[in-house]
């Protein structure tokens, strides 16, 4: 394996499957074997999940809400997403731990960067909850900052495209996709990769980012192995 320590990042969106909201169990189920296979390896998995399935910050403040109650609302509903992608880890025969940036004594762990480090080391998935617990901080920045904060070697953001193309390819036919580009191309070209607090977090601490299509069967475990698939981004 090429990684000793991956921050996979996946969108509440990709939990959906063929559903119009929510969580489609058939899916989650896909992917958690998808992770069996790096985890089998003996890939330190860290994982980061949006909640856009359930609910999305920015669009309830556009209807009116509060920002700040909106995007903690959000944070919740990556809880939710982080406990069925749990539930199905755990089914498949793997030992995990969630740890999240807001208490919740009942159903998770508070995030403690050791205690995160330490359950990597031990051979636990971990899973982190809540964002980064604060507001106006999206689960991009979130898996930036606890890929950065655990020492991981990459982030791995799961999509449902194959990579960074010079345009949206689901809307424009001619576009073309990168197989490498550095992070200054990206800022020049006005490429969407993620929200520019993540991306600069990454590109301040060299933390290489390759943006790949999840849905795609063994793309997960060709990554861990270094196969050039999707795209890098590095400087």
């Amino acid at each position: 394996m090429k990684y000793k320590r991956i921050l996979l990042k996946l969108s509440g969106e990709a939990l959906m499957g063929s559903k119009q909201y929510g969580i489609d169990i058939d899916r989650v189920a896909q992917y958690a074997k998808e992770i069996k296979t790096v985890y089998d390896e003996g890939v330190e998995i860290a994982i980061v999940i949006g909640g856009g399935n359930i609910y999305r910050g920015l669009s309830a403040e556009k209807a009116g809400m509060d920002r700040v109650q909106a995007d903690y609302m959000g944070m919740l509903a990556t809880v939710i997403n982080s406990m069925a992608l749990q539930d199905a880890l755990e089914k498949s025969g793997m030992k995990t731990r969630l740890l999240t940036a807001i208490k919740m004594e009942q159903i998770c762990e508070p995030f403690i960067r050791r205690r995160a480090v330490r359950h990597l080391e031990k051979g636990r998935i971990v899973i982190f909850g809540a964002g980064t617990g604060n507001p106006y901080f999206t689960t991009d920045t979130a898996a930036s900052l606890r890929a950065i904060e655990i020492n991981a070697d990459v982030v791995l953001k799961g999509t449902r495209v194959d990579g960074i193309y010079t345009a949206d390819p689901e809307k424009d036919p001619n576009a073309t996709k990168f197989d490498q580009i550095t992070f200054q191309d990206v800022y020049n070209q006005g490429l969407n990769v993620m929200d520019m607090t993540a991306f600069t977090l990454c590109q301040e601490n060299k933390l290489p980012i390759i943006v790949f299509d999840m849905n795609k069967s063994g793309n997960l475990t060709r990554l861990a192995k270094g196969e050039v698939i999707g795209t890098l981004v590095k400087d």
